[in-house]
């Protein structure tokens, strides 16, 4: 079990939030294979507190199972406190504090991961969102702006500070801002935080791209839960990998490509509910790379995928396929 505040996960694995990818079907899926709690797409604060902005970017926590949690994005506390406000107003369940985003354009307006640089500002921002909801409130980070040892002071006075506030978990990616998605995540820097916090919930995440890999990393890292990013894109089985895991089932069988086919079609016909045929077709093709990684002609697969044009063909070249 995970307790996230006054939420109770009766598994210690969730779905992150991913810009561009955790929308309601996407989380439906992660959810049908036993993800406890989903994520809603990074939203930036200022435009959730203005009403036709947030109309149009957020969907209604109603089009999620829940729980369901939102994340925020922005460096002005008062900001990101009203931001939070009207996100449980409207319904979610969890704030999450997105201070880890390496984007280059978010670092350039001093958002996410440039935050790791100013642990002070950190403070502030969970303060004034703490202080304004009574949902609970979680937080991002990344193992440092960089390699230097004023990044790990920073990490340090951070997490301090969020175990002082009784912070209701901090999910750690173990990579720098600096380093983005390159080399290896590092889960050691990870690990070293739960030791030297105890009380302090601490999620871990990168790299963990299999039911098997993230099962191993929760394990040996001693953290409170993990948390599933890339892996999940066009592979809801991890979430159903790893429940069996942690229930002691050990691995279950892979899916069959006709499973798998299935699952593809339930997807597309979801978005395709959601957006105008032309940009459902557009849309999906994101997760059908991801969905052809299991197929024995991946390239062959994908290549018909990436090359439909229309819903139709979407829905032939899965049939061909699987």
């Amino acid at each position: 079990m995970l307790k996230l505040g006054q939420i109770t996960l009766d598994m210690p694995f969730f779905q992150a939030p991913l810009s561009g990818y955790t929308d309601g079907a996407m989380c439906s899926l992660s959810r049908k294979f036993g993800a406890p709690l989903t994520f809603a797409g990074v939203a930036l604060a200022k435009s959730v507190i203005h009403p036709a902005v947030r109309k149009k970017l957020i969907n209604s926590p109603d089009s999620y199972t829940r729980p369901v949690g939102a994340q925020i994005l922005g460096s002005e506390p008062k900001v990101m406190a009203a931001a939070a406000v009207e996100l449980e107003k409207i319904g979610y369940d969890i704030i999450d504090l997105n201070f880890a985003c390496p984007v280059p354009k978010v670092l350039r307006r001093g958002r996410g991961g440039f935050l790791m640089q100013k642990p002070d500002i950190v403070k502030q921002i969970y303060q004034q969102v703490r202080n304004e909801v009574k949902c609970p409130v979680t937080i991002k980070l990344r193992a440092g702006f960089d390699s230097s040892r004023e990044s790990k002071d920073n990490l340090m006075q951070i997490c301090a500070d969020a175990d002082d506030a009784t912070v209701d978990a901090v999910t750690i990616h173990g990579r720098t801002v600096t380093q983005r998605y390159s080399k290896k995540a590092n889960w050691l820097i990870i690990a070293d935080i739960k030791k030297i916090f105890p009380r302090l919930t601490v999620i871990g995440s990168g790299d963990l791209l299999s039911g098997q890999t993230a099962f191993e990393a929760f394990n040996a890292s001693g953290v409170d839960g993990v948390l599933i990013a890339r892996g999940a894109i066009g592979n809801p089985w991890i979430f159903e990998e790893l429940r069996a895991l942690f229930e002691g089932r050990g691995t279950i069988t892979a899916p069959t490509i006709a499973e798998q086919g299935a699952i593809m079609l339930e997807h597309f016909e979801m978005i395709s509910k959601s957006r105008p045929a032309g940009k459902a077709v557009g849309y999906f093709r994101k997760f059908a790379a991801s969905y052809c990684k299991r197929h024995r002609q991946r390239k062959q697969a994908q290549a018909d995928l990436m090359a439909a044009t229309t819903s139709q063909q979407v829905i032939s070249a899965i049939e061909k396929w699987y």
